[in-house]
């Protein structure tokens, strides 16, 4: 119900500033008019659905490579301390926001409409990564169906190979160095990079003529992957909170089998020492911190707003403090995991083939989805006993990995939608979104797709989710304020924050992620694929989604000043930055108890006089 132009919620809002309300100013109208959101079934629903979002496909394929690129064990220091500047104030930052507030990615800007963009940007950006994520799904469903062969089709070659330098996968070491050795001038090259580019991905060799047409095998895995997001979210969070369980345990299942398997194998031990002795010489190197950040950036998967989605169908009073270490740790740990048995897998191949180092093993693995395509499944295909388990079990893992980031992007997108349209249905909501999502990534498997997903990687996600992070906690931090967010905790949570977050939210993390955003800038190479450079009319469009994505800071910010009454153009933004009148809990009864209680806070903060109090008021508060 609205007066005028007011909610009922915003009058009566406007009177607690003169008066303390009673019991008998909350209308029976405002219950009715409250907006309705779903809750998880359980605390340990919400936990589960934050593990199996944050700990995904980052963490088997591209923690250990870069772990071992970036100084071996000694990128654990720089990991571990960008892990607390970067990762936990960020993830227990979101989490406070979203159960804080009950509202999404977009919503949850009401503390300040003038960087609403922010919401837009992130929103658009995880519907970029959402179609290529689901991609990717459908090659690990392409590669679990075919562990079922009799023979893995990658490990040998087709007769068409031969010439042109073609050797089995499941040939020993000690054969392809023989091989080697001959005098030739073809590259030797292992059937599983023929396999992935000719037979799964029928890979084009440029874009001069187009990107071609979707491949049919992978438009049905495809079809397959968003049939199971779509089942999955269907009923939004009442059905993917009984589904996040199984996404979040079932890969560990997996893992530790895989686990047991690879340190039994002769070898195995001194693959994992080769990936755990640390190179000291690295850690004072640039690029290894700023390998660090955007691990755990991407990792954690801050700053997408998933985070703020899924903490929005809390409890008011749930203990996100605790649930935000869980999380933060345990993907932590996973990284590890992968790691020891990646390289275990990798010592055993040393010892069968007699080398003398693993790390002639390491050179010819290619990181990030080279190695869950062509580097893990060659170490499968030498395997004596039953390779065919093996890789089944690897991409089943791979699949309820990427399952269960997607169902979160998915999800987000949904909240806002349905935040918008009430009384629409979720699964009209979701349908039509994995339709779209659908249709789109027809193009990422057609021959050329592999070029588009380079070029949109860098220009839809990786680019412009380091600009809107650094926008959100500068919007958060200082323009919500830091002393402002850890008195939401307190009043939600019963809980003092400590020095430790405050300085982080307010100064450090904000900061490294603006170095780490100018390192990239600075350091940015000219984006290839397969050595070959994008023509001028690929940059322009990849620099055009840029620029769409990030107009959203630009155009909401504008709209947010155009919509303030009269005044001067500081004005207009002062009062675009500070919170809408019903800002705060969504309970009714609840957003009066915190308009009372910042009421009385205010009054405590007009006594404190001198500069430096305000400072120091601003942080510490």
């Amino acid at each position: 119900m609205t007066i005028g132009n007011r909610s009922s919620v915003q009058i009566l809002l406007e009177g607690v500033k003169s008066k303390p309300p009673s019991a008998s100013d909350l209308p029976e109208l405002m219950t009715q008019n409250q907006k309705p959101r779903d809750n998880w079934g359980s605390s340990l629903e919400f936990l589960m659905s934050c593990i199996a979002l944050s700990v995904g496909l980052g963490n088997v394929w591209r923690f250990p490579f870069t772990a071992l690129e970036n100084g071996g064990g000694a990128f654990l220091v720089p990991y571990l301390v960008v892990l607390f500047l970067v990762g936990k104030p960020i993830y227990y930052m979101e989490m406070l926001l979203g159960q804080f507030s009950s509202r999404g990615v977009i919503g949850v800007f009401d503390f300040s409409p003038l960087m609403r963009g922010v919401g837009y940007a992130q929103l658009f950006a995880l519907g970029v990564l959402a179609t290529y994520y689901a991609s990717v799904m459908a090659l690990t469903l392409r590669y679990f169906f075919d562990s079922f062969a009799i023979e893995l089709p990658w490990s040998y070659c087709r007769p068409e190979w031969l010439s042109e330098g073609c050797v089995n996968a499941s040939s020993s070491v000690d054969a392809l160095s023989d091989l080697a050795k001959q005098p030739s001038n073809i590259t030797l090259t292992t059937s599983t990079k023929f396999y992935l580019e000719r037979v799964v991905l029928n890979e084009t060799k440029s874009l001069d003529n187009g990107i071609g047409y979707p491949n049919a095998n992978l438009a049905l895995m495809l079809a397959i992957s968003w049939l199971t997001v779509t089942l999955i979210i269907i009923r939004g969070v009442k059905s993917s909170g009984k589904a996040s369980y199984v996404l979040a345990l079932f890969p560990y299942v997996i893992m530790f089998l895989l686990l047991i398997r690879a340190l039994t194998l002769p070898g195995a031990i001194d693959g994992v020492m080769y990936f755990l002795t640390p190179q000291w010489n690295k850690i004072l190197e640039p690029n290894v911190w700023y390998n660090a950040v955007t691990q755990v950036f991407f990792s954690l998967a801050v700053c997408f707003g998933v985070i703020i989605m899924y903490s929005s169908y809390n409890r008011f009073n749930h203990n996100v403090y605790r649930d935000a270490h869980i999380v933060t740790t345990l993907d932590t740990f996973t990284s590890m995991l992968s790691g020891i048995i990646i390289f275990g897998i990798l010592g055993n191949l040393a010892h069968e083939s007699g080398a003398t180092d693993i790390k002639s093993m390491i050179k010819t693995i290619s990181p990030g989805t080279g190695l869950a395509f062509i580097s893990y499944p060659e170490a499968i295909a030498k395997f004596k006993w039953m390779p065919q388990i093996f890789s089944l079990l690897f991409f089943a893992m791979l699949f309820m990995l990427g399952v269960g980031s997607n169902v979160g992007m998915v999800s987000c997108i949904m909240s806002v939608i349905k935040d918008k349209f009430v009384n629409a249905k979720i699964w009209l909501i979701v349908v039509g979104l994995s339709l779209i999502g659908y249709s789109v990534g027809l193009i990422y498997i057609t021959p050329g797709g592999q070029y588009l997903l380079t070029l949109i990687d860098r220009h839809g996600v990786t680019f412009v989710s380091l600009v809107s992070a650094i926008f959100e906690l500068i919007a958060v931090g200082w323009v919500y304020g830091t002393k402002r967010l850890c008195e939401d905790a307190e009043f939600m949570l019963n809980i003092k924050t400590s020095y430790y977050y405050r300085i982080c939210w307010s100064i450090v993390t904000p900061l490294v992620m603006i170095v780490i955003f100018g390192y990239n800038l600075y350091s940015m190479p000219a984006l290839e694929y397969h050595d070959q450079g994008f023509s001028s009319v690929y940059r322009v469009i990849g620099w055009c989604i840029t620029a769409v994505i990030l107009g959203q800071l630009i155009y909401w910010a504008c709209y947010a000043n155009y919509k303030q009454s009269k005044g001067s153009l500081l004005t207009r933004l002062r009062e675009s930055a500070k919170p809408l009148a019903d800002w705060g809990p969504l309970d009714s009864k609840k957003l009066i108890d915190y308009q009372m209680y910042r009421r009385n806070r205010k009054e405590l903060a007009s006594r404190r006089n001198g500069i430096w109090q305000k400072i120091t008021d601003r942080i510490f508060g």
